[in-house]
């Protein structure tokens, strides 16, 4: 098992952050993920005029991994500027819930990486629907 350096998670996340396409909102969002083998991957958020067909920062890391072939994911870092920094939405809480359901969440203001929020994915979306019976 890889040692989390959430201090290095919320620093990707953060550098994730400033390639965020967000035309319409001037909302960035830098998502990082770490993998049992300490790999890190990033995303940040990507905006469409046609609003559906945005994507939030953590689901284009979280599909960026998985299409690489990085299904173990040990720890996701989200970095914004909110006061606190903000917790996935419900659409990636699902996908985590799906695909690293043991992960570690962080959460961080961009303007006080030093402040971190953890979470696990259960206390994030307790009791989630993850199979088909």
């Amino acid at each position: 098992m890889v040692k989390i350096n959430k201090a290095a998670l919320i620093r990707a996340a953060a550098r994730a952050r400033k390639r965020a396409v967000a035309p319409y909102s001037k909302f960035l969002v830098g998502a990082a993920l770490l993998t049992r083998r300490g790999e890190i991957v990033t995303g940040a958020n990507v905006e469409s005029a046609s609003y559906g067909l945005t994507c939030c920062a953590e689901r284009v890391a979280l599909f960026k991994a998985l299409t690489e072939g990085k299904k173990d994911v040990v720890a996701v870092a989200v970095v914004t500027r909110v006061e606190g920094g903000a917790l996935p939405c419900g659409a990636c809480r699902q996908l985590l819930a799906e695909y690293a359901p043991d992960a570690q969440v962080f959460v961080a203001d961009s303007r006080a990486l030093k402040r971190v929020r953890e979470f696990s994915i259960s206390g994030l979306l307790p009791s989630a629907f993850v199979k088909l019976s």
